[in-house]
């Protein structure tokens, strides 16, 4: 056996030290998701919905995922389950080409919801920790029963589509007198200027493609087996001309830039003769 037991698979439990209880979360449930989001709407600040009022065409350019907040609801019907409403915040940037001049940029906000079904056991528990105020003005504080944590793990996705589309001639699943509702603060203060949810001109619909984790956590106490303390076996030491503090003395390790002086020379080919610039090949 191994003088030292590192993190991962072990084969040999003959060097276990003691047994410990520790506090962590379980997850309970968890599932992936691939979505395709087709025809999501932006909501563009006001001065990009000008800009798009005299656009005849867009261009994709990127799409940021900003948060992602959710919500659980136990299932009465179904005990150990939970809904997970989830909702996505996306700035959204394109290119709309006005005539023949440069292309400008339009920023707005999309937003997605979607609803899953996990499992999160059952608890009936309140959990009371030290640094929890006692003189507050009322006990909305206080912690309710004890609900599974919903954890959600996303990238920024991917942007499949974006199209300009009249007012009358909106065909798109949602509909189209539909608003936005309940933007945190937070969210509208990404753009820089403010969102115009009320504009009955142009508008600009985009496709996506996100991926997503979603499980349920919940706190638990497990048993678990302890080799020996965790040390970190890396020193913090600097070693290296690169952790010299004199400013001239690491500009002295740095290798004089000869390319950037000089034109890139024509690579070598077959039948190039010698390559000493001296002989051809015959």
């Amino acid at each position: 056996m191994p003088e030292k037991v590192m993190p991962g698979p072990v084969s040999d439990a003959a060097g276990v030290r003691e047994a410990v209880c520790v506090h962590t979360k379980k997850i309970m449930d968890a599932c992936r998701d691939k979505d395709c989001i087709e025809d999501l709407r932006v909501w563009l600040t006001k001065e990009s919905q000008c800009v798009l009022e005299r656009a005849c065409s867009v261009k994709a350019g990127c799409a940021e995922l900003l948060f992602v907040s959710t919500n659980v609801d136990s299932i009465c019907y179904n005990k150990g389950f939970y809904t997970v409403d989830v909702r996505y915040y996306y700035r959204i940037s394109a290119d709309a080409f006005v005539g023949a001049a440069r292309p400008v940029e339009v920023t707005g906000l999309a937003v997605f919801d979607k609803r899953v079904m996990l499992f999160g056991g059952e608890g009936c528990s309140k959990t009371f920790t030290s640094d929890m105020a006692l003189d507050c003005p009322d006990l909305t504080q206080a912690p309710e029963v004890n609900q599974p944590l919903a954890v959600v793990e996303a990238v920024d996705p991917m942007v499949l589509g974006l199209k300009l589309v009249d007012r009358c001639d909106c065909k798109c699943a949602c509909d189209c007198c539909c608003e936005l509702s309940d933007v945190p603060g937070c969210i509208c203060a990404c753009f820089g200027d403010d969102l115009d949810f009320t504009s009955q001109g142009k508008r600009l619909f985009v496709s996506l493609g996100q991926f997503s984790l979603i499980r349920l956590e919940r706190d638990t106490q497990l048993l678990i087996p302890v080799y020996d303390y965790c040390m970190p076996e890396k020193e913090c030491a600097c070693d290296g001309p690169h952790c010299e503090e004199d400013p001239c003395e690491l500009f002295r390790h740095v290798s004089f830039p000869v390319d950037q002086f000089f034109p890139t020379r024509r690579p070598i080919q077959d039948g190039d003769g010698c390559g000493c610039g001296c002989c051809s090949a015959n």
